[in-house]
């Protein structure tokens, strides 16, 4: 039997950016992708992103996290889920909380200090965002990654083709568009994700500029599909707007499921998220769900 069966969870959203958080401090146990895939295809645990709590591993941090998407992919980084992680571990009364409100998150790609805000608001320091083209990563050298090419040709819509690439933890491209709205997630979305210039596939954005302090986004995940907020997004839209002039280094970015504030920080080069959590119910794994996931 999985030791995940049985186990408790909490399902929460950042901005409705589904968000399950499993707490495995303490276990050995490490997620396998089919784990992964079958809690997400759970209708109680689906989840965008799955937030697992691991022991910390370097001095001075609070947890280490490994983060899913719904196809059982890694990501190195998830700002909502990040927030998300924060509320639980400072607010839920079965987690073991620790000694201190701001806290300091491990991920693969690097620490993630969070300070709550109020009780449901959280900033998140995404640290410095990616912009070599080797460290995004693209195939191809970019001198400038303000604007790269993509290989895939859409004739229904064939001005997607120049997008602005960033590394946020996790590769992103920015598409600079008039209408957001206008666009087929589900049709365009999974052909730009596996575009070729994306070694490690990339998630999409398709974003509307309002003022040089207000951006309206919609977003492919890599991994998940059309979500209703992604934070690593948001923030990696700031920096590449910031970059071609389009915005100021803080904005509100409108995503579907609300907003979200991003500053891209002079001082230290770091991009600052804040945004709301909610939880929305906890629940315990179906032994059902593992049979089979290894």
């Amino acid at each position: 039997m999985s030791p995940l069966a049985n186990h408790r969870f909490l399902k929460m959203n950042g901005l409705g950016n589904e968000i399950a958080v499993l707490d495995l401090r303490g276990s050995p146990h490490v997620v396998s992708a089919a784990e992964a895939r079958a809690i997400a295809a759970d209708p109680l645990s689906r989840f965008d992103q799955l937030m697992v709590l691991h022991d910390p591993v370097s001095p001075g941090t609070d947890a280490y996290m490994r983060i899913y998407n719904t196809d059982g992919s890694e990501s190195g980084a998830c700002g909502n889920g990040t927030r998300c992680v924060a509320w639980a571990m400072l607010s839920d009364p079965v987690m073991s909380r620790p000694a201190r409100d701001t806290l300091v998150l491990e991920t693969k790609a690097g620490l993630l200090p969070v300070t709550p805000v109020t009780d449901t608001v959280f900033t998140v320091d995404m640290g410095s965002p990616r912009l070599d083209w080797n460290e995004i990563p693209l195939r191809d050298p970019y001198p400038d990654t303000r604007v790269i090419a993509t290989d895939t040709y859409l004739p229904e819509a064939p001005e997607l083709q120049n997008p602005s690439a960033v590394g946020m933890g996790n590769p992103h491209a920015i598409f600079w568009v008039k209408d957001a709205a206008a666009y087929d997630l589900a049709a365009i979305g999974p052909k730009l994700e596996h575009d070729p210039v994306f070694p490690e596939r990339a998630n999409i954005s398709f974003a509307q500029v309002e003022s040089p302090d207000h951006v309206i986004l919609r977003v492919w995940e890599r991994g998940a599909g059309a979500t209703r907020a992604c934070g690593s997004a948001a923030c990696a839209t700031l920096v590449a707007g910031a970059r071609k002039g389009l915005t100021g280094r803080k904005a509100t970015i409108t995503l579907p499921g609300g907003d979200l504030v991003i500053e891209w920080r002079e001082s230290d080069d770091h991009v600052l998220m804040t945004g709301a959590t909610e939880l929305e119910q906890e629940g315990f794994l179906s032994p059902a769900l593992f049979a089979g996931a290894a």
